[in-house]
């Protein structure tokens, strides 16, 4: 599962979406109790190994390991038990972090194909939630969990990036794939459909 972990920060990596040290992913490992494997922190995720993630229990705070996790342990946690995940990615990806900017209070899309990487007809609406950034995972996962739609597995992070969720690592990611197109999509079309998609 770890060597899963860092197979796919790398993928991320390539495509610009972990720069640096940034982002984290996590996977469930078991419910009762809660506990995930997380990416550490302060590694460059394009150089990122198995051995680069540590255990985490319900509040973030890693289990019998001197390993520091990434600082959005918490979050991951909380997502997790939320929602039911099996696995949670968060990246920096650009077009998430403009379409928060530009659409605070959540982002509609609708009538898009890609929407069917959602597992929702294109026809339907889908709002995908804004929160605004804190350093206090706490807040953050009080927002989240405050504005949580089961039928909706991401979060935007208003001037910081994106979580997104599923079964396991390739559902998530197939998910972000699909809403970053989406996202992008939805930005450089702002001006043409102003009054349609605002």
């Amino acid at each position: 599962m770890t060597a899963e972990l860092a197979r796919e920060c790398v993928r991320y990596a390539q495509m610009g979406w972990m720069r640096g040290t940034s982002g984290n992913l996590s996977v469930v490992l078991q419910r009762d109790p809660l506990r995930l494997a997380v990416t550490v922190s302060g590694v460059d995720k394009g150089e990122i190994t198995a051995d680069d993630s540590v255990v985490i229990d319900v509040d973030g705070n890693a289990v019998d390991s001197p390993k520091v996790p990434s600082a959005e342990a918490a979050l991951h946690a909380r997502i997790a038990n939320v929602s039911g995940a099996g696995a949670v990615v968060h990246v920096h990806a650009l077009a998430t972090v403009v379409a928060a900017e530009h659409w605070p209070d959540g982002v509609v899309l609708k009538d898009l194909e890609m929407l069917k990487g959602f597992g929702r007809y294109d026809h339907e609406e889908v709002v995908i939630p804004v929160v605004r950034n804190s350093q206090d995972m706490l807040e953050l996962g009080d927002a989240f969990e405050k504005g949580f739609d089961p039928k909706v597995p991401a979060l935007l992070v208003a001037r910081h990036g994106v979580y997104v969720w599923g079964e396991d690592l390739m559902q998530a990611r197939h998910r972000l794939e699909c809403l970053e197109w989406l996202l992008r999509f939805k930005v450089e079309t702002r001006d043409i459909f102003t009054g349609r998609h605002s």
